[in-house]
């Protein structure tokens, strides 16, 4: 749990350093998220920070919260009147509290959330992925490329472990051959997950591979080698985060900057 509350620090802290700068028009930019600008990247986090939060610390009003949520569109309307400055404030404070939540919990601990409960690691993991992955829709818009860090190590992680939810959650049946994992990380270490027998893999660049399992880009404008039917499957509906379906992007080199 330490090591993963330092990595999501530094994550939040890397996001902080792509919105700090920002001027109010850089706000409004649009992100590859259809009808999504920069804002609203940044209230959907503070949002589901303090959701988080909440499912810390009173689980029952949280579940009572979560039987009427409606969509993240909604929330995203819900708050386009704030202004940068307020909105900047809103992430720094709704995170710090998450995270300082989080600090008392052990790594087994049950949570709520959206989907099924989670494990206190994996919760933790899931707000670092989100961070990351809403980080880079912000880097697209803005142009920049961001430098990977070993922290998408935990990002893959979660990406592996949440193969059968995209297929259950599209009411497919969940693959009974296993999936071997593969991975470069961006140091060039090895990085493996999955069954070293198993005939269906997924080879290549761990950045791709966290890209592609939130659906930050396309399969097609990877370099990820997937060698099975399940493997195939499985990449064309991965899905690391919560909720129902996401809709993925489109190919050719639409929607992320490299």
């Amino acid at each position: 749990m330490g090591e993963l509350l330092s990595d999501l620090r530094a994550e939040t802290a890397s996001l902080d350093e792509l919105l700090r700068p920002l001027e109010a028009g850089d706000w409004e930019l649009g992100t590859p998220a259809e009808g999504w600008a920069v804002r609203d990247q940044v209230s959907h986090l503070a949002w589901f920070d303090e959701a988080a939060r909440t499912a810390v610390t009173d689980p029952d009003v949280f579940r009572a919260a979560a039987a009427h949520f409606t969509s993240t569109d909604d929330l995203a309307a819900e708050f386009r009147g704030l202004a940068p400055d307020e909105l900047l404030e809103w992430f720094r404070t709704a995170r710090a509290r998450s995270i300082k939540a989080f600090t008392g919990l052990s790594a087994r601990d049950r949570l709520p959330w959206y989907g099924p409960d989670m494990s206190a690691a994996s919760f933790v993991t899931a707000r670092l992925m989100e961070t990351w992955a809403h980080g880079q829709d912000v880097a697209d818009a803005l142009g920049v490329t961001r430098e990977p860090t070993p922290r998408l190590r935990h990002v893959a992680m979660i990406g592996f472990r949440a193969m059968p939810f995209g297929f259950a959650v599209r009411n497919l049946p969940l693959p009974s051959r296993a999936v071997r994992v593969d991975l470069t990380m961006p140091d060039g270490t090895p990085w493996t997950a999955g069954p070293e027998e198993a005939a269906d893999t997924v080879r290549g660049p761990m950045l791709d591979f966290c890209l592609l399992v939130t659906q930050r880009v396309h399969r097609d404008d990877t370099d990820l080698e997937i060698t099975g039917e399940t493997a195939r499957a499985w990449m064309e509906i991965a899905q690391a985060f919560a909720g129902p379906p996401g809709k993925g992007r489109s190919g050719k080199g639409q929607g992320y900057s490299r």
